[in-house]
Parts: C-alpha cells; structure tokens; sequence
C-alpha cells in the first residue's frame, strides 16, 4: 500500500511538472497578432453609413506604419469575411490617400504624424485605429492599450459619431473605457 502511494505521489509530480514544462514552452501569442486579430474583428462591430452600397466590394484596411503588422494582418484576414465581404489589406505611407477605406490603423511609430493622419480621416467614415498613449484625445475612435502585459481598447463615440459610424453595444461592453464627448490632450 505504501508503495503504491509512493508511486500515485511520484506520478502526480510527474504529470504537474510536464504541464508546467508544456505551458512555458507552448508558444506565446504576440501582442501584434492580437491587436491584428482585434482589428479583424472590429469590422464585425461597425455599421457604415453607406454600407449597402459597398455590399460587393471588399472591406478596405489601410495600415499606416508596422509592415510587419500588415503582413500579420493580411495572413489573418486571407479568405475570411465580414458580412459576406472580402478584407483587403493596403500598407499605406503618411502622404497616401485615405480614399476607400473603412479602417485606418496607425502604428505607434507614427506617433509623431498622429494628429495630421487623424486630422485626414477626421470627418469620413472610416474607423480610425491607434495604439499610441492619447490616442483619443488626439482623435482617434478605437485606441489599444496595455493592461498588465493584455492587450486592451478604449473607445471614442463622440470620434465615431463625427466619423458617422455606429458602433455595436458589445464592442462598448468590452472596451477597457469608453469616452462619449470631446476630450482634451493631457
């Protein structure tokens, strides 16, 4: 009896220290490949204002910065839809024009063109996303945060509604915070 015990304790170690080996060396999802995967899904949570009249044609996602995020974005997004439309994914520069997209991501190291891109889009309908500190009182209507190491949004309704989108009451439910009028710069 006191053998088998033995051995049940022995095989319990066994089997906690192999858990714990496969989870430190299962791999670990990327902060980028969230934040790509949000961004596919929040086209599912937006209502366009011209959205019937764009029913065949692809949901345009510019990226601004981070080739690498594009590239992610673009594996994500390959033959899936929203709403029964196609993503296309387009890599964008600071001069390029905002004509056709739906969503517009810029990347935190475009930081220093933040207000002028936001200023480009401001008033279109087009869903703008960032991931820089004050993001929304710069304009932007979804900004992505960091929560102890989790990727998190904040929203902006006031932002989406000068936008003239809509944004669906469980995309609210899960942002970290949400701001429904104008906020000033910190």
């Amino acid at each position: 009896m006191r053998r088998q015990l033995h051995i049940a304790a022995l095989c319990l170690c066994l089997l906690g220290a192999a858990k714990g080996l496969a989870q430190d060396v299962a791999p670990r999802v990327s902060e980028r490949s969230v934040k790509a995967a949000f961004l596919y899904k929040f086209a599912s949570y937006v209502q366009w204002p011209d959205a019937d009249a764009k029913a065949d044609s692809p949901i345009t996602i510019g990226v601004i910065g981070a080739t690498d995020f594009a590239r992610e974005l673009a594996e994500i997004t390959a033959n899936r839809t929203v709403g029964n439309r196609p993503i296309d994914v387009r890599r964008l520069t600071t001069g390029n024009s905002l004509d056709g997209l739906e969503i517009l991501f810029i990347a935190k190291e475009e930081r220093d063109h933040l207000s002028q891109l936001l200023s480009a889009a401001r008033d279109k309908p087009v869903l703008t996303v960032t991931e820089s500190e004050g993001g929304l009182s710069s304009g932007s209507i979804i900004n992505f945060t960091l929560d102890q190491d989790r990727v998190r949004f904040e929203v902006s309704l006031y932002a989406a509604e000068k936008s003239q989108l809509r944004l669906n009451a469980r995309l609210l439910a899960v942002a970290q915070r949400v701001q429904r009028g104008p906020e000033r710069e910190r």
